[in-house]
C-alpha cells in the first residue's frame, strides 16, 4: 500500500468521535470540508538527515479529495464523483499514472465511509485504542501489514476534527512523521480543486 493512500485513510479516521471520548453531542464534528498544509519527514537509520516532503491536502464531502506533494517530487492524487486519478510531474509536465495505487484507494473509500459514520469496529485494517482525548493508536490487524507498520500514532489538536501529527512506526529505527498546519474545516472549496492538476 502506498504511503499517501495510508495517510489519507488515517486522516479520515479521526473525523468521527471515538466512542471513549464521551458525549457524541459534545464531540461530533459536522464535516463538509477540510484543507491543510503538511510536512512529511521520513526517518531511516541509513540516512544522515530525514527525507522531507511538503504538500497540501483537501477534502470536500461527500467524496472529493486532493492530496498533493509540492516538493521534492510534485505529484497529485485527485478523487471526484467516484473517479480517481494520479499525476506525477515528469520533465516539467504532469503525467497521468495508472496502477495498483488507485485500486488500493478504491478499497480505502469503504474504510473511510465506516470511519465517518463512527463504525470503528468494522475497520478491516486496524485496531484502535484511545489512551487520551488527543491520542489515537492504530495497530494493524493483518500480520503482513504489521510487518511493514508496527503502529500509527495520531495526535489531535485541541479543536475537534483537526489533526496535528501522524507518526507511522515502520520498525525500530524507521518512522514517518507528518505535521499539519494551516488547517481549515468547513469552508467551501471549489470543485475545480478536485478535478484540475
Amino acid at each position: 500500500m502506498k504511503l499517501h493512500t495510508l495517510l489519507i485513510a488515517v486522516w479520515f479516521f479521526i473525523l468521527a468521535p471515538p466512542p471513549s471520548f464521551g458525549s457524541a453531542d459534545r464531540n461530533q464534528v459536522h464535516l463538509d470540508s477540510i484543507r491543510a498544509d503538511f510536512v512529511q519527514e521520513k526517518h531511516l537509520k541509513i540516512l544522515a538527515r530525514p527525507l522531507i516532503s511538503t504538500g497540501i491536502f483537501a477534502f470536500q464531502a461527500p467524496r472529493s479529495l486532493r492530496w498533493e506533494y509540492l516538493t521534492p517530487v510534485p505529484s497529485i492524487m485527485l478523487m471526484h464523483n467516484g473517479k480517481l486519478s494520479k499525476y506525477t510531474k515528469i520533465d516539467g509536465q504532469f503525467t497521468k499514472q495508472r496502477g495498483m495505487g488507485l485500486d488500493s484507494m478504491q478499497f480505502m473509500l469503504g474504510e473511510i465511509s465506516n470511519w465517518l459514520d463512527g463504525r470503528f469496529a468494522e475497520n478491516e485494517m486496524f485496531v484502535a485504542s484511545f489512551p487520551d482525548e488527543q491520542t489515537i493508536l492504530l495497530k494493524p490487524k493483518d500480520q503482513t501489514l504489521a510487518g511493514l507498520i508496527s503502529k500509527i500514532e495520531l495526535k489531535l489538536s485541541d479543536q475537534r476534527g483537526i489533526l496535528d501529527t501522524i507518526m507511522i512506526f515502520e520498525g525500530s529505527d524507521s518512522y514517518t512523521r507528518m505535521t499539519f498546519s494551516n488547517t481549515v474545516i468547513n469552508k467551501n472549496i471549489p470543485a475545480s480543486l478536485f478535478t484540475q492538476k
